[in-house]
């Protein structure tokens, strides 16, 4: 029985990157053996344990066959036989099919290191254009290591093309989609995931209302860059350095999507675009199978952006909407997230990236002194029901009233 330290564990610690998890491949070993000592088995597909300890896993080494469309359309054959040179050669990159044995050696037959160190993601063999989850794998690999100068190989990139032309992406069930976007959305360059989805053809098969912003115009006085693919990438870019929350960064990725459907006869304008877009940010949610967490505020975002933009001018009653369709008042957590969303936006113009956006402060600070309004006052005045709700807007509005005055006035 040999064991090898394989796949990221290895990757990032030779890019002095930090290693979030270690997975372990077990040559020469059989199920019962693993059993016998103590390991847990947890493979449905394959053999796969967990150890007594660490409770990392630690799976048999393994060759695979392609039997059946998508991605698990594979048969797997794991035995003592196999060699370590069989189970790194079905892995999806050069950089990833790099082992450790315990001494700290490195086994690399299909020269991981060199990819490394060339900061080239590159498949290890033909046998990759047989899974279609690696085009959104390698689109996050993408998303994660663009500020360190990685590229993917032109002949990696026409696989994936391959790959999308192929009608293999169909066969990629919604919670694999999502699963992989959420976490390229976490990733430090989000922006690389979908601007190389797009280059390979992916992005208008799983994302086609992205997809159709490409190319769409927009009044080059507020919008620089002038198309709105273009601007998505941009604000995307502005959101992860703005937030960490995935939840923001989603939102920032589809706030736009009514853009795509503005009628021809009105643009570059995109009057009503905001309404427009919350059904097809409904439906996008809806297919993938989004966390409420993360399509709430992408409708929220969808529709309020414009008017967050315009916050300062807009009429008292209009701003307690805003802030109420925010449901600030009950979740209280749910206005910075916006304000950070609304922020990208602002930024991802060219020209624009580095510019202030004073409506988050006055609406963070109209907030708090909206904060002190409580039923409890009216409660006293003996008002019941619809009343408490009615008296507390009123006395709302007149307080941003009187903000808007004396922000007027300094």
């Amino acid at each position: 029985m040999e064991i090898y330290l394989v796949g990221g564990a290895v990757r990032d610690s030779l890019l002095n990157y930090p290693v979030v998890e270690r997975d372990w491949v077990v040559v020469g070993a059989t199920p019962q053996q693993m059993k016998n000592q103590g390991y847990k088995a947890v493979g449905a597909d394959f053999p796969v344990f967990l150890h007594p300890q660490t409770g990392e896993e630690y799976a048999l080494a393994r060759t695979e066959r392609k039997t059946a469309p998508g991605y698990k359309g594979f048969q797997f054959h794991a035995a003592e036989d196999v060699t370590l040179e069989q189970d790194l050669l079905r892995r999806d990159l050069t950089i990833n099919a790099i082992a450790q044995d315990e001494q700290g050696n490195l086994f690399d037959p299909y020269n991981g290191r060199a990819d490394l160190d060339a900061r080239i993601l590159r498949h290890v063999s033909p046998a990759f254009a047989e899974d279609p989850l690696r085009v959104l794998r390698v689109a996050r690999f993408a998303a994660r290591y663009h500020h360190l100068g990685f590229t993917i190989a032109p002949e990696t990139l026409a696989l994936m093309s391959q790959l999308a032309a192929s009608g293999e992406l169909d066969a990629l069930t919604p919670e694999r989609v999502w699963k992989e976007t959420e976490r390229a959305l976490g990733e430090r360059s989000p922006q690389l995931f979908i601007d190389v989805l797009r280059q390979c053809g992916a992005l208008k098969i799983l994302f086609p209302e992205v997809d159709a912003l490409f190319g769409v115009p927009q009044r080059a006085d507020y919008h620089p860059e002038v198309d709105s693919g273009i601007h998505t990438i941009m604000s995307l870019q502005q959101s992860a350095l703005l937030s960490d929350d995935t939840a923001v960064r989603f939102a920032v990725l589809v706030h736009d999507l009514g853009k795509a459907i503005t009628p021809s006869d009105i643009l570059p304008r995109h009057i009503g675009h905001e309404e427009r877009g919350v059904p097809l940010v409904k439906a996008l949610s809806e297919r993938l199978k989004v966390p409420n967490r993360f399509r709430v505020l992408a409708e929220k975002v969808t529709r309020y952006h414009l008017l967050c933009h315009k916050a300062q001018t807009l009429r008292p009653a209009t701003v307690l909407k805003v802030l109420k369709g925010l449901d600030v008042f009950r979740q209280p957590d749910q206005l910075e997230p916006f304000l950070l969303a609304c922020t990208a936006d602002a930024r991802g113009r060219t020209g624009f990236e580095n510019c202030e956006y004073p409506s988050a402060n006055w609406l963070r600070s109209i907030y708090q002194e909206l904060k002190t309004v409580s039923a409890k006052e009216f409660v006293e005045q003996g008002k019941k029901g619809a009343e408490i709700a009615e008296a507390m807007d009123k006395k709302r509005l007149e307080i941003i009233s009187e903000f808007k005055k004396t922000f007027c006035s300094n």
